[in-house]
């Protein structure tokens, strides 16, 4: 192994992990704050990365498609949230995962009427189809860029909860919505406020991933599922958690599947590498889960409240 493959894969498990992190900050605020199982959140990663793909062919623009899509997307997101979820916030989990569960079949069919079955690509934006030097290595500049508009909307989701009074109302919810409820806020529109954020996170996300990934019917849920084990690893509710908690689940999924074959190959032959290795390492996120769990039952940074 080579250093420049090391460095390569770590920066690939970093731009995975911020991806990470832009779905599973959205679906924590919603998890976590509105106490709300939305497992339609993959379907708005979705519709993002779809949105874009439109709004791109239309303008030639991958900026103006990024302006666009995102508060289409998170419009969607209110829209849904209005019309057909915010009934469900008394329900128990089992409505609220049957709904959006349903709100996924849903979205997937929307997405072939309107664009068919096959797959749909962007390109990477011309301005950064190149590589950067980065530790005396290239690396794709596309990529490093989605790792660069992560840390920035990071950056701005810490600033937005602990530095506003937005924030702070979404904070004082978190701990105790039926007080905050009686001191005049508006929890239904604070919900609303937290739900379309979530979805323009998640759009985000999308949209970031539609120049490397393809976009297609169904592609909300595999990620989806990866962002839940990252919301349980860093911790429910808590943004940091899902900060440290999707890099964390980006290097080891991306340096697992890229180097434990060839570690089981050097261990036990190539033979059981082959089987073994790709088997593996698709299961080292959650063996990572179960161990944070069976450590810290609540992840590694969880929500406390005064």
């Amino acid at each position: 192994m080579n250093a420049q493959l090391i460095a390569t894969q770590v920066l690939n498990g970093l731009q995975f992990g911020i991806l990470l992190f832009l779905m599973s900050a959205g679906l924590t605020l919603v998890f976590g704050i509105m106490n709300f199982v939305n497992l339609a959140h993959g379907s708005l990663y979705m519709m993002g990365a779809y949105l874009a793909a439109v709004m791109l062919g239309a303008s030639d623009s991958f900026l103006l498609a990024l302006l666009l899509a995102v508060p289409a997307t998170m419009l969607i997101g209110l829209a849904v949230d209005r019309m057909v979820l915010a009934g469900l916030y008394t329900r128990d989990h089992l409505d609220q995962v049957l709904a959006t569960f349903g709100l996924i079949l849903v979205f997937n069919e929307i997405v072939r009427f309107f664009w068919g079955p096959a797959p749909v690509y962007i390109n990477v934006p011309p301005a950064l189809s190149g590589t950067v030097e980065l530790f005396g290595f290239p690396y794709p500049a596309y990529r490093f860029a989605i790792i660069a508009v992560g840390l920035v909307a990071g950056l701005g989701l810490y600033v937005l909860i602990n530095r506003t009074r937005v924030g702070m109302l979404i904070r004082a919810g978190a701990a105790d919505a039926e007080m905050v409820g009686a001191m005049g806020v508006n929890i239904r529109l604070l919900n609303a406020l937290i739900f379309g954020l979530g979805a323009g996170l998640a759009g985000l996300a999308g949209v970031m991933a539609g120049p490397i990934l393809s976009v297609q019917p169904g592609m909300g849920e595999p990620v989806l599922v990866l962002t839940l084990v990252v919301i349980v690893t860093g911790g429910i509710g808590s943004i940091r958690g899902a900060f440290y908690g999707a890099l964390l689940v980006g290097l080891i999924d991306t340096l697992g599947r890229a180097f434990l074959p060839a570690v089981f190959d050097a261990l036990v032959g190539k033979v059981f590498a082959q089987a073994a290795g790709p088997a593996v390492a698709s299961m080292l996120i959650y063996l990572l889960m179960a161990l944070v769990l069976a450590m810290r039952p609540h992840g590694l940074f969880p929500v406390r409240h005064a």
